[in-house]
């Protein structure tokens, strides 16, 4: 598959009209441009890196090694956002983390009546997901914010956030594309999920919702901390996978 989207990307034409032609001789131009994305790739960097965009639900977005790969998972954050929102008509939305800005840029593609802000403690990710903004003419406020000094108020209807959960020690056992590629701050962190949780708290009107992307395995946990919080209406909701991965409550 990576072999099919690396030549289509060369050609300018997607797998399936890459298909009917299978016998097609590159140029040497071509041939080249090729060769070189390959030997990319043959060093275990991520595909999304090596192409320099990603799709993440209805948008082609850019990523490089400043921000994460968007994933499956958390295409069904976003679901799980928009499910929340459907009966506000101009929601306040605060993205906590954004990187590439997928969540909140997807969130405001797809309710178009959104207000929607995002930060990230990374100048890197904001470069990129600024071009992100730029790239899809969708309206998103980006600031630079550390998590851990409390959310920015603003009265949202709506946190979301997809934080650094994976733990220093699991770090040897992830995908070499993941732990030699992937910006290390943006998949490790203690205390991040629980800091957005408390901070959350402070910034909700009252019924308004915290959507987390979690660890697979720590949704019960997580789900704890919000309950022992006070956040009503906790509840889990499994990723494309089958594994327990959205853990959202509602501020009293």
């Amino acid at each position: 598959m990576d072999a099919e989207i690396l030549v289509s990307h060369v050609l300018g034409m997607s797998r399936s009209e890459l298909a009917l032609e299978p016998k097609r001789k590159l140029p040497r131009e071509e041939r080249h441009a090729l060769e070189a994305l390959v030997a990319r790739r043959e060093k275990r960097e991520p595909l999304a890196y090596v192409l320099g965009e990603w799709g993440f639900r209805r948008l082609p977005l850019t990523v490089d090694r400043r921000v994460l790969v968007p994933r499956p998972e958390t295409e069904v954050v976003v679901e799980r956002c928009l499910r929340r929102l459907d009966d506000i008509d101009e929601p306040r939305v605060l993205d906590v983390g954004t990187g590439s800005g997928a969540i909140a840029l997807a969130i405001a593609d797809e309710h178009p009546g959104a207000q929607v802000s995002a930060i990230d403690a990374s100048p890197g990710a904001l470069e990129v997901a600024g071009a992100n903004v730029l790239a899809t003419g969708l309206h998103v406020d980006l600031r630079a914010w550390d998590l851990f000094a409390g959310l920015p108020d603003g009265s949202w209807d709506l946190v979301v956030s997809n934080p650094p959960y994976v733990l220093p020690e699991e770090v040897d056992t992830l995908q070499e594309e993941v732990r030699e590629w992937e910006p290390r701050e943006a998949l490790v962190g203690l205390g991040a999920t629980e800091a957005v949780a408390r901070g959350a708290l402070d910034v909700l009107v009252g019924g308004g919702a915290l959507v987390l992307e979690v660890a697979a395995g720590d949704a019960g946990r997580v789900a704890s901390i919000l309950d022992g919080l006070g956040y009503l209406d906790v509840r889990v909701t499994e990723d494309l996978a089958g594994r327990d991965r959205v853990v959202e409550g509602s501020r009293p």
